[in-house]
């Protein structure tokens, strides 16, 4: 029985997981660690500290890392010493620096590690996975992945220049904040090999990171993908379309929709439509969690840290590619799907 859990960070999404936990462990002492001062009660919350030796002293059982993704190692390595298990945000780091070590140390430790990647508990994505992976249209030949939102009205209230994703310094800019994505193309389309494209800013955003990324990818199963990311169209797009010689089949997160298109039709049938709320996914994405630590053993469906090591492989290897003029980079040897 879970009866101590720790929140770090009451940003915009920490609050988020802060509520959702209490609403998954009415009865649990639950702690937040930020960096500002404690002086008012926080909903939800029945302590507060700004100190991480308090809060390893609190000794959790499990803990929802949600600070700037900078600080997520140095957090999550204290707390896996104490025997936490770990839900950590995405992305896992900034760089693949140290994070291999830190897993090995985890398993050894028993502890578990979940990243979260959590379009994985959207039904739509789920159910696009498994068609493709019944083979519905057969061997995918090409992949086209599009995520885009404006910037300034992600957080309404806010001022976006003061947020994380818009801050190198706070772990910002598409490939970090949309990484997403990256997991999703993984995730459905297995092993990625090679990426290569091209990374800045082509927007009047008051911004020190990139605000476009467009990237073209090669598949270990031999299909091919491109993938759009940005932080400037006022039509926010979240969609995917798989292509093979039978057909094609599309994802619109947007929408909530699984299409299908089979050339004897001649027009887009929809499979699936559902209309979720924003928490849902992360309803479940903790509750999912919360059981695999109850089991001793992470979900099936979840990011692993070993997930949230290849997407950061996979980012640095885009990193690369950008600088040497879109050459294709190999992708670093990273946890098969």
């Amino acid at each position: 029985m879970i009866c101590r859990a720790l929140v770090v960070g009451l940003g915009s999404i920490g609050a988020r997981h802060l509520r959702l936990l209490r609403e998954a462990l009415p009865e649990a002492e639950i702690m937040v660690l930020r960096h500002s001062d404690c002086d008012e009660p926080i909903p939800f919350a029945d302590g507060c500290t700004t100190h991480l030796e308090e809060a390893c002293a609190f000794s959790p059982q499990v803990a929802i890392i949600a600070s700037p993704a900078p600080f997520h190692l140095e957090t999550a390595q204290a707390l896996a010493a104490c025997g936490t298990h770990l839900l950590i945000e995405k992305p896992l780091a900034v760089s693949s620096k140290g994070v291999a070590a830190f897993l090995a140390d985890c398993a050894t430790l028993g502890v578990l590690v979940q990243v979260g990647y959590n379009l994985r508990w959207l039904e739509t994505l789920q159910r696009f996975r498994s068609e493709l992976h019944a083979g519905r249209i057969g061997d995918v030949q090409a992949v086209h992945c599009e995520i885009g939102q404006y910037l300034p009205g992600w957080r309404p209230g806010s001022d976006y220049r003061q947020t994380v994703s818009a801050r190198r310094e706070l772990g910002g800019g598409v490939l970090l904040e949309l990484s997403h994505e990256l997991d999703m193309l993984r995730w459905v389309f297995g092993e990625v090999d090679w990426i290569g494209g091209w990374i800045g800013r082509l927007g009047k955003l008051e911004i020190d990171v990139e605000d476009c990324a467009h990237l073209n990818l090669g598949f270990a199963g031999g299909c091919v993908g491109s993938l759009g990311m940005d932080f400037l169209r006022q039509n926010t797009t979240r969609c995917c379309t798989a292509i093979a010689e039978a057909g094609s089949l599309r994802w619109d997160a947007v929408a909530g929709e699984v299409s299908l298109f089979m050339p004897e039709i001649g027009h887009w049938q929809v499979l699936m439509q559902q209309t979720s709320h924003r928490d849902d996914s992360y309803r479940t994405q903790i509750t999912r969690f919360l059981d695999a630590v109850a089991n001793g053993r992470i979900d099936t469906l979840a990011a692993t840290g070993e997930d949230g090591l290849a997407v950061l492989y996979m980012i640095e290897a885009a990193r690369q590619s950008a600088e040497d003029n879109g050459r294709r980079c190999r992708i670093s040897k990273g946890a098969k799907v």
